[in-house]
């Protein structure tokens, strides 16, 4: 994850795409009966196993075998798990002028279904510890257990549920590269925003398929440590204000109320501002907010502290357990 600004501050980018998400499935009207669904059990112990896999190959950063390994892994798993798979080959300028060899990889399943709902998180890992306290070790990589791998471990585990059993709606899991490559703090260039999230910026300029769109998106970033907290994300409330409630209601509803937090959070620097301004699509943030931390996130973002010992498994199912319940419920 990359950058964090107080509430207050708007973005200009909130106001580049359409304004909100309608419920995809309204109200049943009076009297009208309503089928039950099955909504699939999401399995925590797998979803860990998925995060462990990641970070077992080592720092995935551009350019360097752990990187192509674990890419060959995300896509093969996916396709394990009956999606469609597509693999974006793409070279991407990092703020030095480090050509970076990358990959979007997406496993869409009802992939002639018109109504469709984007999934994604980054699997790439930072290629700086730039917030570690010892200055030695901040220009070495980071192993990204929850910067990266929590979010897709998620993913992998609904892929496999969905493997199983298909909901009505097309989804897409899009995994993207680069988004953690920007300007370290200990740098002397100016930080400029879209020296991150460089796969999604080029994905939504080139999606996958021609005219790419869904009905909304969901990403998922940091979603993995013990004691997270969501809050709402200022400019998902902009962008899909109705979502943002569903999402949340959904958690409260399943009793994970103590992870998603029924309050304001920051505004954040993050892959799913290119989708809204890029693609149209409307997006929620789903992302570890720190309020009491001067940097909006938790002590172990950007350092080596975040390894598997940070993961937990409750979390995990909070998060993974809610997207089941909004996905399986979409008509």
């Amino acid at each position: 994850m990359i950058k964090f600004y107080p509430l207050l501050l708007a973005l200009a980018l909130a106001s580049c795409a359409h304004k909100g998400a309608g419920r995809a499935a309204e109200t049943a009207a009076a009297g009208e009966t309503v089928a039950a669904v099955h909504v699939p059990d999401f399995q925590a112990d797998s979803a860990y196993r998925f995060v462990d896999e990641q970070v077992a190959f080592g720092p995935r950063v551009p350019n360097t075998p752990a990187h192509k390994a674990c890419g060959d892994f995300l896509a093969a798993t996916l396709k394990r798990f009956g999606a469609q798979v597509y693999v974006q080959q793409m070279t991407l300028t990092a703020y030095n002028g480090t050509k970076l060899d990358c990959r979007n990889i997406i496993g869409s399943y009802k992939p002639a279904a018109r109504k469709r709902v984007l999934l994604f998180a980054h699997w790439d890992s930072r290629p700086y510890a730039d917030n570690d306290s010892d200055p030695k070790e901040q220009r070495k990589p980071i192993d990204g257990a929850d910067d990266g791998a929590s979010g897709v471990g998620v993913l992998l585990e609904m892929a496999r549920l969905m493997d199983k059993q298909a909901p009505d709606v097309g989804v897409d899991i899009l995994f993207t590269d680069a988004e953690d490559y920007g300007v370290p703090s200990f740098s002397s260039q100016r930080d400029d925003d879209n020296s991150w999230c460089l796969g999604t910026q080029f994905w939504a300029r080139n999606p996958h398929t021609p005219n790419y769109h869904a009905q909304y998106g969901i990403l998922l970033d940091m979603v993995g440590a013990k004691n997270a907290t969501f809050y709402k994300e200022y400019t998902s409330q902009a962008q899909a204000p109705s979502l943002v409630e569903k999402i949340w209601d959904t958690a409260r509803n399943l009793g994970y109320g103590n992870f998603f937090i029924d309050a304001d959070g920051g505004s954040i620097v993050d892959d799913h501002l290119y989708v809204i301004s890029g693609r149209g699509i409307p997006c929620v943030d789903i992302i570890n907010y720190a309020p009491d931390n001067k940097r909006g996130f938790a002590d172990y973002w950007h350092t080596h502290a975040d390894n598997m010992q940070i993961i937990s498994r409750e979390t995990l199912k909070a998060v993974g357990q809610t997207l089941l319940n909004v996905i399986y419920k979409e008509r």
